[in-house]
């Protein structure tokens, strides 16, 4: 690289280059969308494997109370340090050599929580376990708003809660295989536990010949290797860019706030993230941790008859995750989290009328539309906040989105069952109801429409 800093014809021509990828080319790009979101399997099915045998994990150690709450929260606290820090990560060593790395240290420390040998060490493996998962979206949802053109970008983005529900189906269909082979208890949550590294390692492998983004090796001023991808992948040797690398001036992260206030369209869209981000996982986290107390309420009793519903409930979540890209394109990100979060404050307004009433036949159907609206709400969180990003702080737009995924469920898996043993389960259902209706709110009041967003270089 030259020791000159970025002359302003140069940054005319990064920008031009960056605006000319992102806004025309689709080649390869459906493919590439697919494994970025994979991932989002890994981390759905180790979030519900861990609440499917927790039961098991207290017959085996038997630990306090809170001891297993820290076991099972552990993953989220790590996962809050991985996506604050690992989406800073994506932006100054690059989305390739993050999303490889992630993968790797996720394979070894899902293995190594199958051969612990007592709760403290599950809970420090699970925190350390939590770091690369809670990197990994920020840098998949960079790679998706580099490689997807416009419109498709945003609709791809907006798949990551089907695969997540389909990770989740998949956690608790291997848990209750498991249970009909009569499996020793101990053995069963070692095996549950360690499986998620299979399909991690299948990612690893099949990301291993994926190339770093060229709108990230422009903005880094290695203009030869950005040209030598795009040619590759869309015949387009970007011509405006000189055929020698520059030295580009680096922003600093801590100035990422400061550039998003500049522009009230993408601040507003990046707040409705947070918030977004923020309510649909306390919601979900919150009214999930009593499903099962409300399945025993209408005589479902055993861990298998839980898990079968608990499937069943995920099906109807995964067909929200699916419908969600197509209901983008007819009502718009916003009209998304309208009726999201609107379908979750009315289902769980519903609930609450049901635990009052004592009518418990209409439990399991609310929970279905909750769980419905809730999918649909959370489906474009990370898709707004990252398409309205600029390429020089996608990834820690990202990851600083993602966080107030983790900062909600942190909080909401270890302290609510305290909360909802105070107040009891009708006034804990409306207490969730209340943060579904912030998020609706926040859909009404806060985001501006940006389908179809034009990037910026």
């Amino acid at each position: 690289m030259t020791s000159a800093e970025t002359s302003v014809p140069q940054r005319d021509n990064i920008g031009e280059a960056v605006r000319h990828l992102v806004n025309n080319y689709s080649t390869k790009s459906s493919s590439i969308g697919w494994l970025m979101l994979a991932s989002i399997l890994v981390e759905a099915w180790d979030l519900y494997a861990i609440g499917f045998v927790l039961v098991f994990i207290r017959e085996h150690y038997n630990p306090a109370p809170l001891a297993l709450g820290l076991a099972a929260a552990a993953t989220q606290g790590g996962a809050i340090v991985g996506a604050l820090f690992g989406g800073w990560l994506t932006d100054k060593l690059g989305r390739r050599i993050m999303f490889l790395s992630t993968m790797a240290i996720f394979i070894v420390l899902a293995l190594a929580q199958s051969f612990v040998t007592s709760i403290g060490w599950l809970i420090v493996v699970r925190f350390f376990l939590g770091i690369p998962l809670g990197s990994d979206p920020a840098t998949g949802f960079s790679y998706i708003m580099e490689f997807l053109p416009k419109g498709q970008r945003e609709l791809m983005g907006n798949r990551w809660q089907f695969v997540f529900a389909v990770g989740s189906m998949a956690s608790v269909g291997v848990v209750a295989l498991l249970l009909l082979t009569g499996m020793d208890h101990e053995l069963l949550w070692r095996i549950t536990l360690g499986l998620g590294a299979a399909p991690a390692l299948l990612i690893l492998v099949m990301r291993r010949n994926l190339p770093e983004t060229p709108v990230w090796l422009i903005r880094q001023g290695r203009f030869r290797e950005a040209k030598q991808v795009s040619l590759s992948m869309y015949n387009d040797p970007l011509e405006m860019l000189p055929d020698r690398d520059i030295q580009v001036a680096k922003p600093s992260p801590t100035a990422f706030l400061a550039d998003l206030r500049r522009d009230p369209v993408r601040w507003r869209a990046s707040l409705y993230g947070w918030i977004a981000n923020f309510c649909a996982t306390a919601d979900f986290q919150t009214f999930g941790f009593y499903l099962p107390v409300l399945f025993a309420m209408v005589g479902v009793s055993t861990l298998l008859g839980n898990d079968l519903i608990l499937f069943c409930l995920y099906g109807v979540a995964a067909v929200s995750g699916w419908m969600a890209p197509w209901i983008t394109t007819k009502v718009g990100h916003r009209g998304v989290g309208i009726l999201g979060f609107g379908t979750v404050f009315v289902a769980l307004l519903a609930a609450a009328a049901a635990l009052y009433a004592g009518w418990t036949s209409v439990l399991p159907f609310a929970a279905a539309v909750m769980i419905w609206g809730e999918y649909l709400s959370v489906s474009n969180c990370m898709t707004i906040s990252t398409v309205v990003a600029k390429p020089e702080y996608r990834g820690t737009a990202g990851g600083f989105s993602y966080m107030f995924v983790k900062l909600a469920a942190f909080p909401s898996i270890f302290l609510f069952p305290t909360i909802f043993t105070a107040i009891g389960q009708a006034n804990a259902t409306l207490l969730v109801s209340g943060i579904a209706l912030v998020g609706l709110l926040a859909a009404i009041f806060i985001l501006p429409e940006v389908y179809g967003f034009d990037q910026e270089g």
